[in-house]
C-alpha cells in the first residue's frame, strides 16, 4: 500500500478506536534498483496529526540489516512526536547475526554510489507518507548506518541534518561542502577501536578545511556499539571487541534531542 494511504488509514483508525496516545507502526513494502526492501513506519497517533506536517526521522541500521533495534529507536522517536521510518538496505528480511556474512552485505556499499542511493529510497519513503513537514526532516543511524547518513548527506538530500552513532567516518567526497546541507553530528566512542587515529584526523581535516557544520562527540570509555543494549550479548557470541554503555547511550540520545530542537526550531 502506499505509504500516504497506509498512514492516512491508520491515522483515521486510531481517531475513532481510542483517545490514548500509542505508537503506531507498519512496516512498508519498496522496491529500489530491482531488490525488494520492507522498511518499519512508527508515529504516535496522539501527536501526529492529519493535516499538520511533523518532523520526519529516517533511521539506518546496524550492518546486521534491519533487526529489533532499529525498529525500537524508531518507536522511540515517534515518542518523541515524529514520524520516524526505520529503512532496510540490504532486501527484505535480510538480516545476520553472523560478522563475516554482516561484512558481506555491508562490503558493497562501502565507498560506492549505492549507499548514498539505496539510503535515499528510504528517505524517499518517508517523504512519501504526506505528513512529514519535508523542510524538518533528518537522519540517523548506527554503526554501519551511521556510515550511510554521512553518505546520504554528501550528495546534498534534503536533509536538515545527521546523527551518526558509532559510524565509520567514510571519507568526504570532493565538492562534497558546497552539496551538503544537512548539519552533522557524530556521537563517537572515544575507545572505538574499530576507527583509527588516521580516519579520525581525516574526517576533522575535512570537516574544518570545508567549513561544515559539524558538531563531533567523543564518549569516555565507549567502545563501537555503545548504544545498542544487546551489545554484550554479540560480543560474547561473535567475539568482536563492541560493548554496551549505558552512559554514552544515555548521553548521545540527549545530544541528539538537542540537536533536532536546534535543526527543527521546537522542543519535543
Amino acid at each position: 500500500m502506499n505509504p500516504s494511504r497506509l498512514l492516512a488509514l491508520a491515522l483515521a483508525c486510531g481517531a475513532v478506536a481510542t483517545l490514548s496516545a500509542k505508537v503506531v507502526t507498519r512496516s512498508v513494502a519498496y522496491e529500489h534498483a530491482g531488490v525488494k526492501l520492507e522498511g518499519y513506519l512508527a508515529y504516535d497517533d496522539a501527536q501526529v496529526k492529519p493535516g499538520v506536517p511533523a518532523p520526519g526521522v529516517v533511521v539506518f541500521p546496524e550492518w546486521w540489516g534491519l533487526t529489533a533495534y532499529p525498529k525500537e529507536r524508531a518507536e522511540q522517536l515517534a515518542q518523541l512526536g515524529y514520524v520516524a521510518f526505520a529503512a532496510d538496505m540490504y532486501g527484505a528480511g535480510v538480516v545476520t547475526d553472523d560478522p563475516k556474512r554482516a561484512g558481506e552485505l555491508a562490503g558493497p556499499f562501502y565507498g560506492q554510489p549505492l549507499m548514498a542511493e539505496r539510503a535515499r529510497a528510504g528517505l524517499d519513503q518517508l517523504l512519501a507518507t504526506g505528513w512529514v513537514d519535508a523542510a524538518r526532516v533528518a537522519a540517523i543511524g548506527y554503526c554501519f548506518g551511521g556510515s550511510t547518513v554521512q553518505a546520504l548527506a554528501y550528495t546534498g538530500a534534503p536533509l536538515a541534518g545527521v546523527v551518526s552513532f558509532h559510524g565509520g567516518l567514510i571519507p568526504v567526497p570532493a565538492g562534497a561542502a558546497a552539496t551538503t546541507r544537512a548539519k552533522i553530528l557524530v556521537c563517537h566512542g572515544a575507545a572505538d577501536g574499530f576507527i583509527s587515529a588516521d580516519e579520525l584526523a581525516n574526517f576533522t581535516r575535512a570537516m574544518n578545511e570545508g567549513k561544515f557544520d559539524y558538531q563531533f562527540i567523543s564518549y569516555a570509555g565507549a567502545v563501537h556499539a555503545f548504544t545498542n543494549p544487546r551489545a554484550d550479548e554479540i560480543a560474547r557470541r561473535a567475539g568482536i571487541p563492541i560493548a554496551y554503555h549505558p552512559a554514552a547511550d544515555r548521553r548521545s540520545w540527549g545530544h541528539m534531542r538537542q540537536f533536532f530542537d536546534e535543526i527543527f526550531g521546537a522542543s519535543r
